[in-house]
């Protein structure tokens, strides 16, 4: 389609394992299309031995970068400065950092003052400042899960046993705000714009961090909200919308 988004995927092969390859090029394809998809690493090293294949399988360029000094990291140096090259040449519309290291921190600030969306990936481990730095911030392990359980579309809402994501009760409060802030005067707001403002105000935010597919069912599992759709001349749903339950819908 001619209005997607072209992303530029950088991987720091040193923070991230190959195993999750897969559900980082698929996760992005739901924002745009990868057009540029880097690794960076030192591929003279042993142990970099099993990422051949994947490389190779999903159109990865690798790129060489020697550890020059000990204890320094010239991976993180060499994503920055082509994410700045790549910037500059002005052939994209957004990033997809990969890493759970925390200086890229200010390259996914810088990055998004000159207007581009900033998707951030890593593990668990990753720290806050990254995380926030970022449009939105997805957690490897829970794409990883996602893909391995399909059938958790029904089951309570719950944080993933191990995953320092946002709590739900946090969630939860501020998803009451925001229908609070955002309602018309019979207390509706679009869930679409109820989903946008989560992210915008948590960026880690993801229904399947609670065990969820879609944005709908995790908010009727809150057991807060009233949930209205509204359909086109065709029948098809066309949009959702929400307020804060009432005493004679329970």
């Amino acid at each position: 389609m001619a209005d997607e988004k072209r992303f530029a995927v950088l991987i720091d092969a040193e923070n991230v394992s190959e195993k999750y390859i897969k559900f980082i090029l698929d996760e992005i394809s739901n924002d745009g299309i990868a057009t540029i998809k880097r690794i960076y690493g030192d591929w003279t090293k042993p142990i970099m031995n099993s990422w051949k294949n994947v490389l190779l399988d999903n159109s990865i360029t690798p790129i060489q970068q020697y550890s020059y000094t000990t204890g320094k990291n010239a991976t993180d140096s060499a994503m920055i400065i082509d994410a700045m090259d790549i910037l500059y040449e002005g052939n994209i519309d957004g990033f997809c950092i990969v890493s759970s290291d925390s200086d890229f921190t200010r390259l996914a600030a810088r990055l998004r003052e000159s207007g581009m969306i900033v998707v951030g990936m890593g593990e668990k481990k990753t720290p806050t400042p990254f995380i926030a730095a970022c449009n939105k911030f997805k957690y490897l392990e829970v794409l990883a899960q996602n893909d391995i359980s399909e059938n958790r579309a029904s089951a309570p809402a719950k944080s993933l046993s191990g995953l320092d994501s946002t709590s739900l009760d946090a969630v939860r409060n501020t998803v009451l705000t925001i229908v609070q802030e955002t309602s018309d005067d019979d207390g509706w707001t679009s869930l679409g714009d109820v989903g946008n403002i989560l992210t915008k105000r948590y960026p880690d935010f993801d229904v399947r961090n609670y065990g969820f597919h879609k944005l709908t069912p995790f908010i009727k599992s809150l057991n807060m909200f009233d949930i209205r759709a509204v359909s086109g001349k065709n029948g098809h749903v066309r949009l959702m919308y929400v307020r804060e339950k009432r005493a004679d819908t329970e």
